[in-house]
């Protein structure tokens, strides 16, 4: 039984975690808020190394969420200066992801963009779609949730490390119901402006923004969101994810809704 095994000190840590999230969602606006500036932003590239992602038929995910995320990075430190970039990993090394979410924790960071590629077993499946953190609709995302989580099957040590968590097993996800993310709102307006600008700027076909209990996500302390560009599945999608356009459009688009986002929220 998963509850059996997660100890009392993180069950204690997780409720202290809650309760830090809420008091500073919910502060009243003082002088550090009406002077707030996005300074960081953690930009992560899905998989890695030994963990290929989702593989097509020329192409692995791995590659394209790197040069993808380079290409974001590289647009905010050109585009937006004040803006600090870190990002996750630069090169073809396996990051876990508890370490992943650590990084974003350690530095601080505004916002968290995690960069995907997505599969299916139908190959007629397309579109781009952004997640957020949340159990909403959990039933019909879980084999994408699985998919993703199942990368800490591949992390030394990971009973210890994640408490027994079966990222396989949908009993296991009642851990996510421990904590409600304090950054819903401003995830979801960000996930929402990229869905958009892939739609209306890049001619992609969108399926929307959608909540689901990733790990990487529901570890963070900051607005966050995962991205999945395509479907590598999909014979088309994959030629085009692989493309030097199709990815300088995809990054085009991320950027200008970092951007969008950062005018919004500064300008509260």
């Amino acid at each position: 039984m998963l509850m059996k095994r997660i100890r009392l000190k993180n069950i204690l840590f997780l409720v202290c975690l809650t309760l830090a999230f809420l008091f500073s969602a919910f502060q009243p606006a003082g002088p550090k808020r009406a002077n707030y500036k996005l300074r960081r932003i953690v930009i992560d590239a899905g998989h890695g190394g030994k963990d290929p992602g989702t593989v097509g038929a020329i192409s692995k995910e791995k590659d394209i969420a790197l040069k993808v995320a380079l290409q974001v990075g590289k647009y905010v430190e050109e585009l937006l200066p004040g803006v600090e970039v870190i990002y996750t990993r630069k090169t073809d090394v396996f990051i876990g992801l508890k370490e992943r979410s650590n990084i974003a924790n350690r530095n601080r960071a505004d916002l968290f963009i995690s960069i995907h590629c997505n599969a299916s077993p139908s190959r007629a499946a397309y579109g781009t779609e952004t997640f957020v953190m949340g159990t909403k609709n959990f039933e019909s995302n879980f084999d994408i949730v699985k998919r993703e989580n199942a990368v800490l099957l591949l992390e030394e040590d990971n009973q210890e490390t994640y408490e027994g968590f079966d990222p396989t097993s949908p009993e296991s996800y009642i851990l996510f119901n421990f904590t409600q993310k304090a950054y819903i709102h401003n995830s979801i307006s960000l996930a929402e402006k990229i869905e958009t600008d892939f739609r209306t700027r890049v001619n992609r076909h969108s399926r929307g923004v959608k909540q689901a209990p990733f790990w990487v996500l529901w570890s963070t302390s900051m607005p966050s969101v995962l991205i999945e560009l395509g479907f590598l599945s999909n014979a088309n999608e994959e030629r085009y994810l692989n493309s030097k356009d199709g990815q300088v459009y995809l990054a085009s688009a991320i950027y200008r809704s970092i951007k969008a986002y950062k005018e919004e929220v500064e300008a509260l």
